[in-house]
Formats: C-alpha cells, sequence, structure tokens
C-alpha cells in the first residue's frame, strides 16, 4: 500500500511539472515612466505608441526599440509634437538594466491659434438721401446755335 501512495505522490508531482514553464523565468518586457507637460497645462497628450493623458502627467509605456513622438493637442492652440529618443542601459553584475527618455520630462511650448479671419460683408453703396425740393426759378431758355452740335454753356449769361 505504501508503494501504491508513494506512485500517486510521484505521479502527481511530476504532473505539476509538467505544466511549469520556461516563460515564467523570463522577466516581462520593460516599460518606461514618461512624464508630459505643457504651457499652458491641461492639453490632451498622446504618445504614438498608444498611451495618453492630460498634461500634466505621466504614463507607462513599454520600453520601444526605436524613437517615438508625443502629440500635443489644446483647443485654441496649435498642435505641437516632440520626438522622444529611448535609450537604454545595459545593467551589469552592481546595477540592473534601465530605460530612460530624451528629453525627460517631454515639454511642449503651445502656440495660441491665429484667430480666424473675420468675414467681410459685401460693401453696399449707401442709398442717396431725398434733399429737399428748393422752389426752383423759372428756366431761362435759349436757342442753341444752328452750326453746334452742343449747346452753348454760357448761352443763359450773356
Amino acid at each position: 500500500m505504501r508503494r501504491v501512495i508513494a506512485i500517486a505522490l510521484t505521479g502527481a508531482s511530476l504532473g505539476g511539472c509538467s505544466s511549469m514553464s520556461w516563460d515564467m523565468f523570463k522577466s516581462a518586457p520593460p516599460t518606461v515612466q514618461v512624464r508630459l507637460e505643457s504651457n499652458p497645462p491641461g492639453a490632451d497628450a498622446t504618445t504614438s505608441l498608444g498611451a495618453g493623458c492630460k498634461t500634466p502627467c505621466s504614463v507607462s509605456v513599454p520600453a520601444p526599440d526605436a524613437p517615438f513622438t508625443v502629440a500635443f493637442a489644446l483647443p485654441k492652440f496649435q498642435p505641437a509634437s516632440v520626438p522622444v529618443n529611448v535609450i537604454k542601459n545595459p545593467g551589469d553584475f552592481t546595477t540592473p538594466a534601465s530605460v530612460t527618455t530624451d528629453p525627460s520630462p517631454v515639454f511642449a511650448e503651445l502656440q495660441p491659434a491665429a484667430p480666424p479671419k473675420p468675414v467681410r460683408k459685401p460693401h453696399r453703396p449707401k442709398k442717396p438721401k431725398a434733399v429737399a425740393a428748393a422752389p426752383a426759378a423759372a428756366p431761362v431758355e435759349t436757342a442753341p446755335d444752328a452750326g453746334s452740335p452742343f449747346p452753348d454753356p454760357n448761352a443763359g449769361k450773356r
């Protein structure tokens, strides 16, 4: 009977080993904490890796192998984009490996957006005002020169 129990315990312990994976000894991919700031604060900051928040804030992103960008957007301000370099420092016997970013913190100075140009209304000429009619003097009629196609302007002043 002891033999059966020993075989059963050995089989159960070996069954537990079969579910073990070598992946459990691998470390998780390194992440890097990225501090995001803007002037004025309150901008929507989004990394090209997908993470984002409202400034000032920090996001944790998986350490990429290549540089990435952070886009900043705020209403009434021009959007800005800042490139970020990833610096991987390999560890040695006394220090662990580390990942940092340059710049740190990632900062964007947002410029006010130019105000939209005012819509100009088309220019309409003013209507002439009615002038009060003055009593008219009796017109002086003169006969035009027969040889001239135009009437003489000094005809009434002679």
